[in-house]
């Protein structure tokens, strides 16, 4: 059991913070406190946004960095239309299925260069800045950079991060070893550490913004990264062979022209219905947004009691259910709309849903039953569709991918999200990945290291997330935004891999049927499903698995065993960072309309929200 897991929550009556200004939730509370000293200085939305996840580059490094990827759920002071920001990068042009079979891959590997693509979250961030934001590049990389630069505290999961890999640093990636071993040693708890190479990058990049206004100056910043010596230096540390979890040296697939290939790009956001005039607006099927739509359509057909926020035995038992039948057709439709026809209408309709809902039973089921919509036959990849081949806990060292969830259900961390709102009516969910220091080498001129988010592709001809040169493998970052009576009203996210849309649903579950304001939803007890193949190396699954925090009750769990679930309690306070802002009367538990609510997340123990 993680010993952060059990540490007991605030007391029961802290509730929103609430402010007139504006409101910020994320996982770290550095983050936090830069996006909120940019609201109170007169920035937007967006503005503190950015500011906040170029912080969580550098004090979160084993969760997000540089090298990752982000998507978002937006609204603005113009248009509540929710709108999504897409900065998933794609697979290389030379990646393919043959290459990597080549390699020795049964699956994509978990680390080094072979899973890595374009590198989305700097043009992401940018393209936000640009479009929404008022600030200028070098004000919001300002706190990042002093940071970078001057130092920041290790919150402990990164020596505890560091101790696991330490050695493969020392023995295959020694510039990894260089950047996060001082001296040799794994760095302490609340010790200062400084990232001198990846400040200089920024600093070289904010030296050549230049142009006549705001926005020429973000575009020749981001051609400096996309066409100048970042992507130079990338195709540079490509070609020279690492060690990666298959226990060999490879070289990457990356190079400077897929880089200047690719860019950001805004498309509609998935809007369904949630119940009781809410709805729940989501990214498309290249991310796993949309199984949070389809457990939301399932169980809005059942009976669900939570009294005080606490879900019943029923309640837990069918969202299990439900959530894997929402999940199986994750791994038999989903996938980059790209590479071809997502059905994802049907999917969302109401006959679809109403046939899935018959087949939620009394009792666990084992299998993986993906359905069939308009007809079209499910097919699920030879390797996820046998159970047993191991579900990584995300603490086994290098090649684990991603480190998610344990079946213990541990919340270690895996990634970092942001929500900000203002008074305006600016409000934004940004759940930013990848990167992270543990899952490839670091590129000493750069200071940072590639994503691995390419694990994601499967190594089979003919599925919705096959591998494929420029095609963006299907995420789980998993941002929301939800609407009440059409308006919106409550930004929300989380880390947790396949977790993400389980947990907020827990939170939603609790909001919406609970009718608790945020801060009582995010405390109220969770729970999640492993009984459908995981997203990460090894990529295994557990037919009835299912992980519950002790806060549901002796009872609920004895319960759900006896219903067939293979029950794992985790702990009193274990499943879940979440993050959630929310605007005036819209949101549960008072507040005018001029009121603007902050909740984060005290299983983390580092995350923090204000409202100013």
């Amino acid at each position: 059991m993680d010993p952060h897991s059990s540490h007991s929550p605030p007391s029961p009556l802290v509730h929103d913070r609430i402010g007139p200004r504006g409101a910020v939730s994320s996982t770290h509370h550095l983050g936090t406190a830069a996006a909120a000293s940019v609201l109170a200085r007169g920035g937007n939305a967006f503005d503190a946004a950015v500011t906040c996840g170029f912080v969580l580059q550098v004090v979160e490094p084993h969760l997000c960095g540089p090298g990752g990827e982000l998507p978002a759920v937006l609204v603005t002071a113009a248009d509540p239309v929710p709108r999504v920001l897409c900065a998933q990068g794609v697979a290389p042009a030379a990646a393919s299925i043959d290459r990597l079979r080549r390699a020795g891959c049964e699956i994509v590997p978990g680390t080094g260069l072979l899973p890595a693509t374009v590198p989305g979250a700097w043009d992401g961030w940018l393209s936000l800045l640009r479009d929404h934001g008022t600030w200028e590049l070098a004000d919001v990389l300002e706190p990042a950079l002093g940071y970078a630069a001057g130092g920041f505290p290790l919150v402990p999961r990164i020596p505890d991060a560091l101790a696991v890999v330490a050695e493969h640093f020392r023995t295959h990636w020694p510039s990894s070893a260089a950047t996060w071993l001082p001296g040799g040693r794994v760095p302490r708890a609340g010790e200062i550490v400084r990232l001198p190479a990846l400040a200089a990058t920024w600093q070289r990049l904010l030296g050549a913004a230049t142009g006549p206004d705001r926005e020429a100056r973000i575009d020749a910043a981001r051609d400096a990264w996309y066409r100048g010596f970042v992507a130079e230096e990338i195709e540079r540390f490509c070609a020279t062979p690492v060690r990666d979890e298959t226990g060999r040296d490879h070289t990457g697939l990356l190079t400077a022209d897929d880089l200047a290939r690719w860019s950001a790009h805004y498309e509609d956001a998935v809007v369904a219905d949630a119940g009781r005039g809410w709805s729940v607006a989501k990214c498309g099927p290249w991310s796993q947004g949309p199984v949070l739509l389809q457990q939301l359509r399932l169980l809005s057909g059942t009976d669900l009691e939570l009294p005080g926020g606490v879900a019943s035995e029923g309640t837990v038992h069918t969202a299990a259910e439900a959530a894997k039948l929402a999940f199986a057709d994750r791994e038999a439709w989903y996938g980059d709309p790209a590479g071809g026809d997502v059905p994802l209408a049907e999917l969302l309709s109401d006959d679809y849903t109403a046939a899935r809902r018959a087949l939620i039973g009394s009792t666990s089921d084992g299998t993986l039953r993906p359905g069939s919509p308009a007809g079209r036959r499910p097919r699920i990849g030879a390797y996820a569709a046998r159970p047993g081949a191991g579900r990584g806990t995300g603490v086994q060292g290098p090649g684990t991918g991603e480190p998610t969830v344990s079946r213990e259900g541990v919340a270690r961390g895996d990634t970092v999200h942001v929500d900000v709102v203002d008074a305006a009516g600016n409000m934004i969910s940004v759940t930013p990945s990848g990167g992270w220091l543990q899952s490839s080498p670091t590129i000493p001129a750069l200071g940072f290291c590639l994503g691995t988010r390419g694990q994601m592709f499967w190594l089979e001809e003919g599925l919705p997330s096959s591998m494929a040169p420029g095609r963006m493998p299907r995420t789980t970052l998993s941002p929301s935004l939800a609407l009440r009576d059409g308006e919106p009203a409550v930004a929300l996210g989380t880390p947790g891999g396949d977790q993400q849309d389980q947990w907020q649903l827990c939170l939603l579950l609790a909001m919406i049927h609970g009718e608790l304001d945020l801060q009582a939803a995010i405390d109220a007890p969770a729970w999640h499903s492993t009984a459908f193949p995981a997203s990460f190396a090894p990529r295994g699954w557990e037919p009835h698995g299912l992980v519950v925090e002790s806060r549901l009750g002796a009872d609920t769990l004895a319960g759900l065993r006896r219903r067939g679930h293979d029950v794992v309690d985790a702990g009193n306070w274990a499943l879940g960072r979440m993050c959630a802002v929310g605007r005036g009367s819209a949101v549960p538990g008072g507040g005018g309309p001029g009121a603007l609510h902050a909740a984060v997340d005290p299983r983390s123990g580092v995350g923090a929200a204000i409202a100013v």
